[in-house]
């Protein structure tokens, strides 16, 4: 990186993301798309709020990041990384909701099958 010219380090430090800035915008769109589907089920209309809002944030991302190489202003790199910095703490957040739901739903599901074989012990079988 050049040590006179500010603005080309930052065009420098942001372009892996503008790079990526249209998979970045193709995985918001399915955060998003997969919150409005989370959203048509009664007990997911609970967390669906979670995932787009996730999206909405990565794309903003994106779009910040895009700026940052155009313009190389460091406070929209700012905002660029704060709006990353979102994204991976909700996605984080939205992960541990999906890992808790997934195990209580298997101890329900073992606890409902230890239940029914006990109940067919007691029949004679």
């Amino acid at each position: 990186m050049e040590q006179g010219n500010p603005q080309a380090s930052l065009r420098d430090l942001i372009e892996p993301l503008h790079r990526g800035k249209f998979w970045m915008q193709l995985t918001g769109v399915m955060l998003i798309l997969s919150g409005v589907m989370t959203a048509i089920s009664i007990i997911g209309l609970v967390v669906a709020w979670i995932p787009i809002w996730a999206g909405v944030v990565l794309m903003q991302a994106a779009g910040s990041a895009s700026r940052v190489y155009n313009s190389g202003d460091p406070g929209e790199m700012k905002v660029a990384m704060g709006k990353l910095k979102t994204y991976f703490t909700i996605f984080g957040v939205l992960i541990l909701i999906y890992l808790i739901l997934a195990v209580g739903g298997m101890v329900i599901g073992m606890a409902g099958m230890s239940g029914m074989m006990g109940g067919m012990g007691g029949m004679g079988m």
